[in-house]
């Protein structure tokens, strides 16, 4: 049955392995997963569950949007602690005419050697789980482990976003603390700019001087970054709290948020303006070191 899709914001990084007892043996499936551009998936498995790829390779895929992801799949027989009685006597006779025909055939060919002939699968009267058994098992396994995986990932993806959101307000707290201040800064470089340009020129024009003034303050006003910058900080919030694969959203987000931060920083006549600017990069980074690891 298709799992319903959690729409937790989640981390790339994650880790879950299950375990099954079989006749003959255990059975282990593990998953690890860390960062990645898209979803890059690698199986390392014995030759007994190759058949199920394609189908493990779709389940993880509808689950899975992003990271390098590996599966590893084995079974591992058990260990006797007691030595057999005798030999498969019906499989050595077997084994011993296909080995003759094979040495009439290809006289150079090496003899099959005892120890050999002792590991074969079912010589030694073990009796593991046919293929069919341990490919079920499997799937039952992937189901499980999938589950856990998203659950860790989930909680990790937690984590991110309580540390993503408090970069926000704090954010929000520094364009709430220089906001109030920016008619106050424009309009002192204002009257510094138009005191500097009587004194420089001969014989100023005071209505030309106040113009170009004017349009100079209209060039350093940050009204429209500082607008920008929470309208971006608000869709951040609404992205975080919708949650699934919002990794590429959020990092496209940050590009948006550095770009007000650098305008306000071209645009800065003050110490205070400045400071502002290379607090909320400094802030913006961080979200983006965070943002990395989100699916």
């Amino acid at each position: 049955m298709k799992e319903t899709r959690n729409e937790n914001l989640r981390s790339m990084t994650g880790y879950a392995v299950e375990t099954a007892d079989l006749p003959g043996g255990q059975i282990t499936l593990e998953l690890r997963a860390v960062n990645a551009r898209f979803l890059d998936l690698s199986f390392r498995m014995g030759e007994d569950f190759r058949a199920l790829e394609p189908g493990l390779r779709e389940r993880i895929g509808e689950r899975v949007k992003r990271g390098k992801m590996e599966c590893r799949l084995n079974f591992t027989p058990a260990e006797s602690g007691t030595l057999p009685g005798g030999l498969n006597a019906v499989l050595l006779a077997q084994l011993r005419a296909l080995s003759d025909n094979a040495v009439a055939a290809f006289p150079t060919a090496r003899p099959l050697a005892v120890a050999e002939i002792l590991r074969w699968p079912g010589m030694l009267g073990e009796t593991g789980p046919d293929a069919d058994t341990l490919q079920a098992a499997a799937l039952r396994l992937a189901e499980a482990a999938l589950g856990q995986f998203n659950a860790t990932r989930a909680r990790e993806g937690d984590k991110l976003k309580a540390a993503i959101l408090e970069r926000v307000e704090a954010m929000r707290g520094h364009v709430a603390g220089i906001r109030p201040r920016t008619p106050e800064i424009v309009a002192a470089y204002r009257e510094k700019l138009g005191k500097r340009l009587e004194e420089l020129l001969p014989s100023p024009d005071h209505d030309r001087i106040h113009q170009e003034v004017a349009l100079f303050a209209q060039k350093i006003d940050v009204d429209e970054e500082l607008d920008r910058l929470l309208t971006h900080l608000d869709e951040v919030v609404r992205v975080l709290h919708a949650g699934g694969a919002a990794g590429k959203r959020l990092d496209f987000l940050m590009q948006e948020l550095n770009r007000e931060a650098n305008t306000l920083g071209s645009k800065s006549v003050s110490l205070e303006l400045t400071r502002t600017s290379v607090e909320l990069k400094v802030l913006i980074e961080q979200m983006r070191e965070q943002i990395q690891n989100i699916e």
